[in-house]
């Protein structure tokens, strides 16, 4: 029986790529970074203090793929002489450092282009894009209308918000048009309708994502995102490794965001969490039913939009710790000849300055109990991930990448 899953440790990058100065990005390693700031005693706070703690992801090599990736070690924890896994790095060739392409580029689609993005300045949406928006979704018009964090602005312009009726619009450096509302004043069916309007226009942009943000709460103090967020995706620009599984007559299952980003294609089950630790336990549930030809295919999205975003080393560092601490009953569910991955889609150093992606190496750590150890190096793009997994599944290959023998 052929089982396999795949821990997208969302934006935990191992060092910068060769062509990290393109995007300003020179000296950013989003592990490395938060290891460094753990062992100075700059990420103590009343539940954790010290050194970083992740001693399960050592032993399956992390801390080896990061100093191959990075030239140096992580500061403050014994590097693991007893690897069991097939570990080393990967090196992005998509030519942005987004969520979209670089899942796909693990599932064997490298994307070749740049996506369409928003300047840097108010208002920074095209006057004819919120014009055609705010007449298609009759809308009473549109607050933000910048750059922004998340959470930042739904603090500042939430009650105006409810008071209003107008949508929260707002971006960042990746290629997304996002919109915020109140699930009770607002509503989320209501939120849902006007997204799927906004993806419709912005595709002329070459925008990659329209994401839904709801959140609740009555004031300043009390506004909170929900689990409710709803990515629009472009679909993959060519069949990855999940349509040639559910082509050949296997199962794909979706944790958390993966059917998003993939625009649905390829998913055969679709399963939600909250954050980080639900999200582990609905991965554990599935993974235990798993049936032959089953591939579960999971994102951590709190790394990335938690912490990494919001440059929170501390918050950061717990999640790390809390990952590590589950991954023995993951191990204990595995059978013999099942495989698992643990990679990330890009960086998001939460000491860099800034709020944006980093451009970084991401790790590629194999195991199972049929794995054997092995150094993999440097890998040239994130798709030896995706042809990996299809040569053990016996599919048709992808078209990119090059597969890893791993027993």
């Amino acid at each position: 029986m052929k089982r396999a899953i795949i821990l997208v440790m969302d934006s935990l990058g191992i060092g910068v790529s060769a062509d990290a100065h393109l995007y300003g990005d020179e000296g950013a390693n989003t592990l490395g970074s938060i290891a460094t700031r753990c062992a100075a005693g700059l990420a103590d706070d009343k539940e954790r203090q010290g050194p970083l703690r992740i001693p399960n992801l050592m032993r399956l090599g992390l801390g080896a793929a990061q100093m191959a990736s990075s030239g140096t070690p992580l500061k403050g924890i014994t590097e693991c002489t007893d690897i069991k896994a097939s570990y080393g790095f990967a090196i992005e060739q998509s030519k942005d450092k987004d969520t979209p392409s670089g899942h796909w580029e693990m599932a064997g689609v490298p994307v070749p282009f740049k996506w369409g993005t928003f300047p840097q300045k108010e208002p920074c949406f095209p006057d004819e894009l919120i014009s055609q928006f705010i007449k298609k979704a009759d809308l009473p018009g549109i607050l933000g209308n910048c750059h922004a964090s998340g959470t930042e602005i739904i603090k500042h312009l939430g009650q105006e918000h409810i008071r209003t009726g107008k949508p929260i619009c707002y971006t960042s450096a990746d290629s997304v048009f996002q919109i915020a509302a109140h699930e009770q004043y607002f509503g989320l069916d209501r939120l849902l309708e006007i997204s799927v309007i906004a993806k419709d226009l912005v595709d002329d942009l070459n925008i990659a994502r329209v994401i839904a943000r709801p959140f609740i709460g009555d004031d300043t103090e009390t506004f909170q995102r929900t689990a409710n967020r709803k990515d629009l995706t472009t679909p993959p620009i060519d069949d990855t490794l999940l349509d040639v599984l559910t082509r050949a007559g296997g199962e794909v299952i979706s944790v958390g965001k993966i059917s998003d980003i993939f625009a649905g294609r390829g998913i055969t089950k679709c399963v939600k969490g909250k954050n980080n630790m639900a999200l582990f336990d609905a991965m554990l549930t599935e993974f235990k039913s798993a049936q032959d030809n089953t591939l579960v295919f999971v994102n951590f999205v709190d790394f990335d939009s938690h912490f990494g975003h919001r440059r929170d080393v501390v918050g950061y560092a717990k999640a790390l710790e809390a990952f590590d601490a589950r991954l023995p009953e993951l191990e204990a569910l595995m059978q013999v000849s099942d495989v698992a991955l643990i990679t990330a889609d890009h960086g998001c150093d939460p000491t860099f300055p800034g709020s944006d992606h980093t451009r970084e190496h991401v790790p590629m750590l194999f195991f199972g109990p049929g794995v054997k150890t092995q150094n993999l190096g440097a890998r040239g793009s994130f798709a030896d991930m995706g042809q990996t997994l299809a040569s053990y599944f016996g599919t048709e290959p992808l078209a990119h990448g090059l597969s890893i023998k791993l027993n």
